[in-house]
C-alpha cells in the first residue's frame, strides 16, 4: 500500500508552499485525523500498547528470573511492561561460566559467580553474575553486526572507585554478554580482548560492524574495531542495547552490593545544538503523513525485496502491540533525485525526526550526536497546530514514526523508507 494511497483516502492536500532551507519550496500537509481541538489523541485512533519483549534476555540467575514490570512509560497512557520467563525452556538451560580477561584484577572488582538456571524460585537473582549466551537455535554465522555499550556504572568496587561494564547483543538478543571491569584497565587493548574472547568462547565470528552510541568512547571502540578488522558505526539505532540497559538498571544494577543512589551517568549522551542540512540532503517538498500499521509492516518487508534504501525494526522484540487500524506518524520527502538522496539517507544512521515548535522546524537526528535543520515552516497557529498533532501521534504510538522518500508525494512507492523510533536515553 503506498503513501499515495494513504493521502488519497485522509484527503491530504498541500498547504501554501513556504521556505525550506535552502531556498527549496516546501508544502505542509494537511493533518485531518487531528485537528487542533484534538491534540491529545484522536478518538478513533486506537492507543498503542507497547512493552519491550525482555523473554529474548537471558538474566544470570541462580534460579530464573520473577516477571518485573518497572519500565518508565514514554508517553500517557503507553507503558512498556517487563514480563519474563517465570522458568528458561530446557532446550535453553545451561551453565554459563564468565569470560575473564588476563589483564584484569579480579580483587578489584566484586568476583563474579558461575551462573547456571536452577528450578529453585526461592532465592534471588545475583546482581553480581555476568553473562555469556548464544541462542542454540542460531546459526553463529549469520550474527554479523553487535551493538556494544562499554561505560561505568552506579557501582562502586571493593576500592571505592566506579565499576566499568562491558554489554554486547545483537539486534536479536541471540547474543547477550556482559563483564564487569575495574576502571584502571579501561583501553583498546581490553576491549580488543574482550571482542576476541566473545568470538572464541561463544564460538561466532567476529561481526562486520559493531554499533555504540556514546561519542565518548569513539577512541577506543574505533581503535579496538579497526584493529580487529570490523567496521564501527557510531549509532542510536542500537535499540535492544538501549532497552536491554534500561531493564539492566532495574533488575541488575540497583540489586548491585555496591549500587550508588542518585549516581549521574559518567558518559551522558550528546544533545548538541542542531546544524545546518548539507546540500547532499536538500528535498524539494514534504508532507506530514500517516500510514496504517499493516501498510508500514508491509513497507519494512519490502526493504530487501525491492532493493529499496531504509531500514527497519523488530516490532516483535520491541514488543510494540498497536491495533490494525492505527495510523503511524511520518515524514515524506519528495525530490527528483530521491534515489541520490535515499542512497545519502542510508550512510546517516537516521535515528529520529522531531517538530522543534519554538523554532518551526523539524530535526533530523543522525548517527550518535548530529542534529540536522532538516526543514523549517511559516510559524502560523495553523501550522503550529498541525506540528503538535504530528507529535501526538507520536506519543501515541510510543514514539513510532517513519521517514519515505519519494519521486513525488504522489507516487505509489518510496525510494527510501526507515521505520523510527523515540527512546529517552538509558539512565546510566
Amino acid at each position: 500500500m503506498g503513501l499515495a494511497y494513504i493521502k488519497h483516502s485522509i484527503k491530504l492536500g498541500p498547504l501554501s508552499p513556504t521556505d525550506i532551507c535552502g531556498g527549496k519550496q516546501n508544502y505542509l500537509s494537511d493533518f485531518p485525523f487531528m485537528s487542533h481541538t484534538l491534540l491529545s489523541v484522536p478518538h478513533t485512533t486506537p492507543m498503542a500498547s507497547l512493552s519491550f519483549n525482555t523473554t529474548r534476555i537471558r538474566t544470570p540467575t541462580l534460579q530464573s528470573h520473577k516477571p518485573i514490570s518497572k519500565f518508565s512509560s514514554l508517553a500517557k497512557p503507553i507503558k512498556f511492561s517487563f514480563t519474563f520467563l517465570t522458568k528458561p525452556s530446557r532446550r535453553n538451560q545451561q551453565k554459563l561460566h564468565p569470560i575473564r580477561s588476563s589483564s584484569v584484577s579480579e580483587s578489584s572488582v566484586f568476583a563474579p559467580k558461575e551462573v547456571e538456571f536452577d528450578d529453585d524460585d526461592d532465592e534471588e537473582d545475583d546482581p553480581t553474575a555476568e553473562l555469556s549466551y548464544l541462542d542454540p537455535e542460531t546459526d553463529p554465522g549469520s550474527i554479523s553486526e553487535w551493538e556494544l555499550d562499554f561505560c561505568s556504572r552506579p557501582i562502586l568496587d571493593i576500592r571505592g572507585k566506579k565499576l566499568w561494564e562491558l554489554v554486547v547483543c545483537d539486534s536479536s538478543l541471540s547474543l547477550q554478554y556482559t563483564k564487569y571491569f575495574p576502571n584502571n584497565v579501561i583501553n583498546s587493548v581490553t576491549l580488543k580482548d574482550a571482542i576476541v574472547s566473545i568470538s572464541d568462547d561463544l564460538g561466532v565470528p567476529l561481526p562486520e560492524k559493531i554499533r555504540f552510541f556514546r561519542s565518548q568512547m569513539q577512541t577506543i571502540i574505533t581503535k579496538a574495531c579497526k584493529e580487529l578488522g570490523i567496521k564501527p558505526i557510531q549509532s542510536k539505532r542500537c535499540l535492544s542495547l538501549l532497552l536491554w540497559l534500561e531493564e539492566r538498571y532495574e533488575a541488575v544494577y540497583m540489586r548491585h552490593p555496591g549500587f550508588q543512589k542518585g549516581s549521574k551517568p559518567l558518559l551522558a549522551l550528546d544533545n548538541p545544538f542542531p546544524m545546518e542540512l548539507p546540500e547532499n540532503l536538500f528535498g524539494e517538498k514534504w508532507a506530514f503523513v500517516q500510514l496504517p500499521i499493516s501498510a508500514v509492516r508491509e513497507e519494512v518487508s519490502s526493504l530487501e525485496t525491492r532493493l529499496v534504501f531504509g531500514a527497519g525494526l523488530d516490532l516483535d522484540l520491541l514488543g510494540i502491540e498497536i491495533d490494525d487500524k492505527t495510523l503511524i506518524p511520518g515524514l515524506a520527502v519528495a525530490t527528483s533525485r530521491a534515489r541520490p538522496l535515499a542512497a545519502w539517507m542510508n550512510g546517516l544512521e537516521v535515528c529520529s525526526i522531531e517538530a522543534e515548535l519554538s523554532r518551526a522546524s523539524l530535526i533530523l537526528s543522525v548517527g550518535i550526536s548530529t542534529r540536522y535543520i532538516y526543514a523549517t515552516y511559516k510559524k502560523t497557529p495553523e501550522t503550529t497546530n498541525e506540528a503538535e498533532a504530528w507529535e501526538a501521534a507520536k506519543k501515541a504510538c510510543g514514539g513510532l514514526h517513519f521517514l519515505a522518500i519519494q519521486e513525488d508525494l504522489d507516487s505509489d512507492d518510496c525510494v527510501g523508507f526507515w521505520l523510527l523510533l523515540d527512546l529517552p536515553s538509558p539512565p546510566v
